[in-house]
Parts: structure tokens; C-alpha cells; sequence
């Protein structure tokens, strides 16, 4: 019995640290902690890979494991449900589901202007959002742009019955464009359209959500109900090392891309890595937030993006910011 018990005891702990809970206490004073993303790793990702390979994470007592997502939604859910500690998701996703009951709030956006956009060759001569008439839109069922993609189409005098959507999963969707078997994707302009180029050699255009009447708050760190009451000194140290791991990032973007190599099978060239976090970084502020660091949010930002996302039908009701946002453990600075 006690060699079955000191064999069953390692993976025990490995089943904890890779579930919620809010981590699992390690030697030397660090708990395992997971962070779910919103997708397969791309450069958007990079501070987390960067502030493990620096040591930033473990100097605030994180051994952190960085899973991918597939899709800001189920992220969302999975963090609310204690399935990952933390999660990395959009905005749009968070406001959905925490008006559907889910227990999970943000503990800080760090884009905070969307990235969210249309996404295609710039041959296809699409300059604003009345050219998708008839055209066939690649997403991914459980992607936050599935929710936000009718209210751009709303905001700009379209219907949703004016394209054609192909749910397709994650990898498919540049396929799908670069075969020419959809016209656009749906995507953030801060990941797929630098690989569609490298890969297809042609030129790739955007219809930006932002230029065209609709920006929000977009990714950010998430963190279920159950940690924030039970551990939020976990909750303030991860804070604390994503904040600092962002600063880094943007001092050194080159060393920050270059940090995740291997992060996964899908990692774009280190060229597209590096232009997609370049990309990132121009994302990062608003004009309240402006000079501030990485993750500090404004109540009145939040204000703005909540009314957003019921004028546009994301939402039904507003609710305060304290409803979305834990304030109390909110990036500072």
C-alpha cells in the first residue's frame, strides 16, 4: 500500500496543478498555476512566455504551466468553472457569459483597443463593410468574434443574412482563405493576416472593427470567483508578474518573441512572431491609460465598453463596472 500510494501521490499533484483551485503549493514557496489563452500561441502571447524564461513569474512564487484555448468564449467558461486558474480572453466573451451567470470576472485588460477584425487578400478590392455583401466569412464556433461580428455588421447597416458564415475550426480558417473556399476570415488583426502573407505571398487587407465604429476592450487576464474569494493573494501575485512580464515584453519585443520559440506546432515564423507582437503593443492603451502601465483600467473605459457592447446587442443589460471588473486586484501604476 505505501509503494501504490507514493506512486499514485506525483500524478495527484500533477491533476492538481493542471486543474483550478487556485494553485497548487510547490517547494520554495511557488504554487503551479495554469493560464488558459484564447487561442494557440501567437505573438499577442509573448509577455507570459517572456516573464517565465526571465524569471518574473517564479520571483512572485508562480511556477506557471500557459495552456492554448480555442476561443475566448471557452476560456471564459473554463476559468469560471475552476477548469484552468486563470485565463486570457476578450472582453466581448467575458460580458456574455457573466450576464449568463458565469462566475469569473477580469482582473485587468491589457488591450485595450480591439484587435478584431475582417481579413482577407487585398485583391478581393474590399474597402469597407458594405463590400461583404455576398461574401463567405470563415470563424470558429466558441471565438469571441462570433459574438462581436454581428454588431459590426449592425453598426454598419448590414445584417448577418447579407454573408455567409462557415463555422470552421481554429487552424482551418486560413487554409480556407489562402484556397480561396471563403473569401475573409474573421481574426484579430494581430495574428492570422501576417501568416496568411508569409504563407500565400500576397498582400493581406483588414476592415478593422476600430476604424469602423466599433471599438471595446479586448483581452485580458480573467479569474473565476471561487480563487478570487478563496486565494486573492494568488490572485495579486499573478497580477503583480503578468503586469511586470508585460513592461518587460515592450522594453525587449525581439527577446519577448524570440522566447517563444516552441511554444507550439502552430507557431508562426519568428518574423510573424515578432510582427504580430509589434502589433500588440500599438493595442495596449486608451487615451485615459496613455503613459500608465500595461493593465491598468479606468472605470469610465469600462463604462464606455459595457454601454458598447448593449448598444450594440452583445448584451442585454448594463450592469456596473464591479459586475465585470475586480477592481481590488487590479493592475496599479
Amino acid at each position: 500500500m505505501k509503494k501504490l500510494l507514493a506512486g499514485l501521490l506525483p500524478a495527484m499533484l500533477v491533476v492538481a496543478a493542471c486543474g483550478g483551485g487556485g494553485g497548487t503549493a510547490q517547494g520554495g514557496g511557488t504554487e503551479e498555476v495554469t493560464l488558459t489563452l484564447n487561442w494557440y500561441p501567437y505573438g499577442e502571447h509573448a509577455p507570459f512566455y517572456y516573464g517565465v524564461k526571465q524569471g518574473i513569474f517564479d520571483k512572485h512564487g508562480i511556477k506557471l504551466k500557459i495552456q492554448a484555448g480555442q476561443g475566448s468564449g471557452k476560456t471564459v467558461q473554463a476559468t469560471g468553472a475552476g477548469q484552468t486558474d486563470f485565463g486570457w480572453a476578450d472582453t466581448s466573451a467575458l460580458a456574455t457569459a457573466v450576464e449568463q451567470g458565469v462566475p469569473v470576472k477580469s482582473v485587468g485588460v491589457f488591450l485595450q483597443t480591439t484587435p478584431a477584425s475582417v481579413q482577407f487578400f487585398s485583391e478581393k478590392n474590399i474597402k469597407k463593410p458594405e463590400d461583404l455583401k455576398g461574401k463567405s466569412v470563415a470563424t470558429t464556433a466558441g471565438d469571441a468574434l462570433t459574438k462581436t461580428f454581428p454588431a459590426f455588421l449592425k453598426q454598419n447597416g448590414m445584417r448577418e443574412s447579407d454573408v455567409s458564415i462557415q463555422n470552421i475550426d481554429p487552424a482551418g480558417k486560413m487554409a480556407a482563405v489562402i484556397s480561396g473556399r471563403t473569401d475573409v476570415l474573421l481574426g484579430f488583426a494581430s495574428d492570422q493576416g501576417p501568416t496568411i502573407k508569409e504563407k500565400s505571398g500576397k498582400d493581406v487587407g483588414y476592415l478593422r472593427f476600430s476604424e469602423f465604429g466599433l471599438n471595446y476592450f479586448s483581452n485580458g487576464l480573467l479569474a473565476g470567483k471561487a480563487v478570487l474569494q478563496k486565494n486573492p493573494e494568488l490572485v495579486k501575485k499573478m497580477v503583480a508578474a503578468t503586469q511586470e512580464a508585460w513592461s518587460a515584453a515592450e522594453k525587449a519585443p525581439e527577446a519577448a518573441a524570440e522566447s517563444m520559440k516552441g511554444a507550439a506546432e502552430q507557431l508562426p515564423s519568428p518574423a510573424v512572431v515578432l510582427e504580430q507582437f509589434r502589433t500588440t503593443l500599438t493595442l495596449l492603451h486608451t487615451e485615459a491609460t496613455k503613459g500608465k502601465a500595461p493593465g491598468v483600467n479606468t472605470a469610465d473605459d469600462w463604462k464606455k465598453t459595457i454601454d458598447t457592447f448593449q448598444e450594440t446587442g452583445i448584451i442585454k443589460e448594463t450592469a456596473e463596472p464591479s459586475a465585470y471588473w475586480e477592481e481590488s486586484v487590479a493592475p496599479k501604476g
